[in-house]
Parts: structure tokens; C-alpha cells; sequence
């Protein structure tokens, strides 16, 4: 009934779109860009469109065909219209009143195709297959989660015409279809955090970049619904949230205020009522490093407010929060292993821009054996005990920082020698060292508590064949970073760190449900964790060159890369956002990237940069 039998590809109809830019509310027809100089180019869905325009559907023409019904529901799917009321004029009375896409969003590596097939019962009842290449889905809890393989989205609108002769779609999808590029103009990244025993972890999760079209909610609304409704799934067995269940936003409110003290003030229903004060106080400073990684330096203290609308439950500081949030300390030095294989410390200030002090052996055992050789090490948090693997990549040993005397015998002994030697170790935020064995012959993970115990093998889940050549536990000790190998090429994955004392029925310690933490890359020769829960990784696009960049750890977005990062081997963060990344550089040896400046070399001829951790 006027619909192409043949194939095509979805794309923006004529007149389909307006788009508003800025506060001044001007539309145009076609959804151009305006820069401000050089040529003037239409921008369409499939192209990306910048975050700061709108973008709104059309209603439905007077007797559109099938066709244009179909294209113009896709398109209006993708518009900031606040609550879809243009996407639901395309469909049935009753499709429209039942249509629920809720939080749950199916992304597409591009746009739809839509294929015009026959309906099986009523010829003349056209239907629609619409398809497309998967690259995730976000969760009713709106976490994101990368999809593996060639994975094919599929789905069938079916037609009917109403009373008035007027084509609609009578079965929509069941959640939002939007491309990359319409997903990343809509919705933004953020953190909600948990507790891990007494550590605070970020959860990331996606939320609109304006008011959500089901419950009108403000972006710092949603997300602070969101940390009450309780962790994603992946992160949920060892992860707790310190608010009652059950507890949830006073009943119609739908944006949070700040006072003239930056305060935010949070209305709780009645679940929260009864907390004890130090309860309180967990569950505030949640909200608060929730809310000031969404909205920055804005927020300087959370008050929790009781379900009469009037009374304080609690309030917390940054300064109190940062207590409470157990995080790591600052470290007082940098590490690198220099040109004659040894362990050297950096004192670095970032206030003195030209003399530094010059690097010094680290103290103990090391620095009165100069024969031995490192090959990589791992500082403990406390900065009292490095783990080293010697130069051939065979002994893993630990090494007291603080007290002189001869040179420990290794805690463990690999099967395998260079190339296949012991990785690089890590220490994680419980004092546990970590550290893998990728011979072909034993490939494992293993696992030594304290730092001191018997090494313990850990079963991974997920690496189907693959060797692990590079790991970091995260600082808040319950996420490991893994370049597992495969075919030559190194893949990240981040895997749940399961502990027998964490939520869950587990009898050892293991990690589970690895997912890829950068599908976009080609391959990955370095990386390191960030502040906020990111990872830093040295990497390549397909046919691209290798470049250090942040990347979010869900493996949904590729952050921005470091300025003039070309040709780094290795790069190591603090969680301390004040600290300069530290990297090492064929060229250039260890060089340092404060924030807000430029690289600048530190160290001729040195490798292996190291934090603690």
C-alpha cells in the first residue's frame, strides 16, 4: 500500500527534522551545522550531531504512505521531544497509550535498515522488518553493555490503518533503536557509587542529557534515582548500597535544588526514616560523589532530607565524605626501572617546573644488590613493599622498602621464561598481589593474599582460549583490568574481582564475567586505571596508529586522547587527579604530563613507569 518492497537504508526524509540550537530556540529545516567559517554542510543522523543541538521529529503527514510512517516513527524515535509524544502520533491509539521504552535502549553501529515484507494474515496489512548491527544494549538499570560478535538486531512493525484512513504502526519495538551517534547526543555517562566493603566504587551508568521523557526527571535527578534503584548487574555481587531498601525520592520530585552554600538537599521517602547516623552518612556520601562527578565543583555538601519535607536525616562534606570513602592515598612517589634495570623513585613537585630532585635507588634489599635486574615491578599502596619480576621474566619477588637486608627468595617461580614470562604484577586496595603466568604450556592467574601467602591459582571466566599478558586491579580492588592474547593481538577485558567474604555464594577467589572494556581498538599494548573509575589505554584503531587515550570502563566510549602521546610504550595514573601521568617513551625515556600543561621529559632512558597499586 505505497511502501518500496526493496530494501532501504534508513535515513533522514525531507522535512522529517528541525533542529534547535542554544537558548535562543532557532529552527532550521534539515539539521545543519553553522560553523563559522569555511563551507556550510548538512549534518544527518548517521554523520553524529553535536550534543548542544535538538533535535525534534515531525508529526505524520495527512495520508503518508506506509513508507514515510515507518521512516518518520524511526527518526522521531531519535528527537529530544521530552516525552516521545511525536514518535507516538505514528502509532495506534492503543499502541501509543501502552508504549513503554522505559531506561532500556538498543544501540545500532549505524542507523536501521528497513525491509517492507508482506503481512502473513492481512495482504493488505503491510509490515516492516526494520534490522541493524548491535553494538550494545542499556539495561533497565541503564548500564551499558557492549555486544560481542556480529549480534543482528531484528524486529517487525506491523501497519494498520485507523478509522480515518490514516496509516500507524500498531507494534513499535519494545525499546529505543538509536544509532551511535543518536545515542551519544542523547544520553551521557556517569558514575553512581557503591560501597566495597569500606572503599567507594563507581558504577558507570547512561543517562539523558535532558529531562527523560518518562519521568521528566532532570539528568542529576535520574542519576540520583538510579544510585537508589541500586547497582547494574555486573557490578551488584560485590558492591552494597548503604540505603534501605525500598528507598526512593519523595513523591513528585522530579529536579533537586542547591542552596546559596552549594548544598544539595535530597528528599527521601519514608524507608529512610529510621537510619542510624553513620548510616546516614554512607548513604549521603554516595550521593555526593555521585552527584559532583555528574555536575563537578557545583555540589559541596549532601543533606539528606526526612519524608516530612522539613527535617534533616543527615548531611555530609566533601571534606567528611572523603573520609568515609575510604579512597587511596595519595602516592608520595613515582617509579621506574632505568636503563641499568633497576628500581628508581621520583620525588616529583608539580609547583617547580624546573629543578627537580634527582631520582634515587628505592631503599631496601634492591638498592644494596645491584646485580639483581628488574624486569617490571608493582609498588604496594602503602609504599612499603615492591613486587618485582626479574629481568628474564621467571622470579616473582617481594621486596621490603623500609628495612635493608639481603635479597628475599622469589614467592613464586614461572614455568615460562622471556617472552612468556611473568607479567608485570599488581597489588590491589585489600594488600593481595596479583600477577600472570602466560606461558603456553601453564597459562594462569595467580594470586598471593597479603602479598605473602601461597600463590593460589584463580579461575577466570571468559577467556575462551585466550593468555592473559597484562593485568591491574583496579584501586577500589573489586574490577581487573586483563590484556588477554588472541591470535598475536592483545584485547582488553575487565573482570569482577568475586572474594569469599563478598556478596554471592563463592568458596574462592576468582574473577568472573569478563567484558571488553575497548571493542574499538584493534589492539592495546598498555594500560593503567584513572580517576573516576576510567582506564588509560595505549592502543590503535584498526588501520589507525597507536595513540593513549581514556577510555570508559564499560567499553562504551573512547575518551579523549593525550596531547602528543605519539609513540608511548607505557603509561601509568594516580587516582589523585592532581598527579601528572607518568609514561615512558622510546624516544624520550619517562616523561610527565601534569594537568593543564604539556609533556615534558623527566628521566632520559628510563621504562616502566609505576604508581602504587
Amino acid at each position: 500500500m505505497g511502501a518500496d518492497p526493496g530494501r532501504s537504508r534508513w535515513r533522514t526524509p525531507r522535512t522529517l527534522r528541525t533542529c534547535a540550537f542554544g537558548a535562543a530556540g532557532l529552527l532550521l529545516a534539515g539539521c545543519a551545522s553553522m560553523p563559522d567559517h569555511g563551507e556550510i554542510r548538512p549534518v544527518e543522523a548517521s554523520q553524529g550531531v553535536d550534543s548542544q543541538v535538538r533535535v525534534f521529529g515531525v508529526p505524520p503527514a495527512d495520508r503518508a504512505s506506509p513508507q514515510e510512517i515507518v521512516d518518520g516513527f524511526l527518526e522521531a524515535m531519535t528527537s529530544d521531544d521530552p516525552q516521545l509524544q511525536t514518535a507516538r502520533k505514528y502509532l495506534t491509539e492503543e499502541a501509543a497509550n501502552n508504549w513503554k521504552p522505559g531506561a532500556a535502549v538498543t544501540v545500532l553501529s549505524s542507523g536501521l535498515d528497513r525491509f517492507s515484507v508482506q503481512g502473513e494474515k492481512d495482504p493488505m496489512a503491510p509490515r516492516f522488518k526494520v534490522a541493524g548491527k548491535m553494538l550494545a544494549t542499556v539495561d533497565e538499570r541503564s548500564a551499558y553493555q557492549p555486544e560481542t560478535g556480529d549480534r543482528r538486531y531484528e524486529e517487525f512493525l506491523q501497519l494498520t490503518q485507523d478509522k480515518n484512513k490514516q496509516w500507524r504502526i500498531a507494534t513499535p519495538p519494545s525499546s529505543l533503536v538509536l544509532s551511535e551517534s543518536d545515542f551519544q547526543r542523547i544520553y551521557m555517562p556517569v558514575n553512581k557509587y557503591y560501597f566495597a566493603g569500606g572503599t567507594l566504587v563507581a558504577d558507570p551508568v547512561y543517562v539523558r542529557q535532558r529531562n527523560d521523557p518518562d519521568s521528566r526527571m532532570d539528568p542529576t535527578t535520574q542519576t540520583v534515582t538510579s544510585l537508589l534503584a541500586g547497582p547494574s548487574k555486573w557490578l551488584g555481587p560485590v558492591v552494597t548500597s548503604s540505603f534501605p531498601t525500598g528507598t526512593q525520592l519523595s513523591e513528585g520530585t522530579k529536579s533537586l535544588s542547591y542552596d546559596g552554600q552549594n548544598t544539595l538537599r535530597v528528599p527521601l521517602n519514608s524507608k529512610a526514616n529510621d537510619v542510624a547516623q553513620p548510616q546516614c552518612q554512607r548513604m549521603a556520601t554516595q550521593l555526593l560523589y555521585t552527584v559532583k562527578d555528574l555536575t563537578g565543583s557545583r555540589v559541596d555538601r549532601v543533606e539528606l532530607i526526612h519524608s516530612d519535607g522539613k527535617s534533616s536525616l543527615c548531611g555530609v562534606s566533601e571534606a567528611a565524605a572523603a573520609v568515609i570513602a575510604n579512597r587511596p592515598l595519595s602516592p608520595g612517589h613515582q617509579y621506574y626501572v632505568d636503563e641499568e634495570d633497576r628500581l628508581q623513585r621520583l620525588s616529583l613537585d608539580p609547583n617547580r617546573e624546573e629543578q627537580q630532585d634527582p631520582p634515587t635507588p628505592v631503599p631496601g634489599p634492591l638498592s644494596g644488590n645491584p646485580a639483581f635486574k628488574v624486569g617490571s615491578a608493582a609498588i604496594a599502596y602503602d609504599e612499603k613493599r615492591a613486587a618485582v619480576v626479574s629481568e628474564d621474566g621467571h622470579g616473582l619477588y617481594v621486596v621490603n622498602l623500609t628495612t635493608a637486608g639481603q635479597m628475599p627468595q622469589p614467592v613464586l617461580t614461572g614455568k615460562g621464561a622471556k617472552p612468556n614470562g611473568l607479567t608485570t604484577p599488581t597489588w590491589d586496595a585489600a594488600g593481595d598481589l596479583w600477577v600472570a603466568d602466560p606461558d603456553p604450556q601453564n597459562a594462569a592467574l595467580r594470586r598471593l593474599p597479603g602479598g605473602t601467602g601461597t600463590p593460589e591459582r584463580v579461575e577466570v571466566s571468559g577467556l575462551d582460549g585466550g593468555r592473559i599478558t597484562g593485568l591491574k586491579a583496579s584501586p577500589d580492588g573489586v574490577r581487573m583490568a586483563l590484556l588477554v592474547q588472541r591470535e598475536s593481538r592483545n584485547y582488553l577485558y575487565i573482570g569482577r574481582i568475586e572474594r569469599p567474604d563478598a556478596k554471592g555464594d563463592v568458596s574462592a577467589v576468582s574473577v568472573r564475567e569478563l567484558r571488553p572494556a575497548a571493542p574499538q581498538l584493534a589492539d592495546v599494548t598498555a594500560l593503567s586505571w584513572a580517576p573516576r573509575g576510567r582506564l588509560l589505554v595505549v592502543g590503535r584503531e584498526s588501520g589507525g596508529i597507536v595513540q593513549a587515550r581514556y577510555m570508559l570502563a564499560d567499553g562504551s566510549m573512547v575518551g579523549a586522547g593525550l596531547p602528543g602521546a605519539a609513540g608511548l610504550v607505557a603509561v601509568t595514573a594516580s587516582e589523585d587527579e592532581k598527579k601528572p601521568v607518568v609514561a615512558s617513551s622510546l624516544e624520550d625515556g619517562i616523561v610527565w604530563l601534569p594537568p593543564g600543561a604539556q609533556w615534558r621529559t623527566v628521566v632520559a632512558g628510563g621504562r616502566a613507569p609505576i604508581y602504587p597499586g
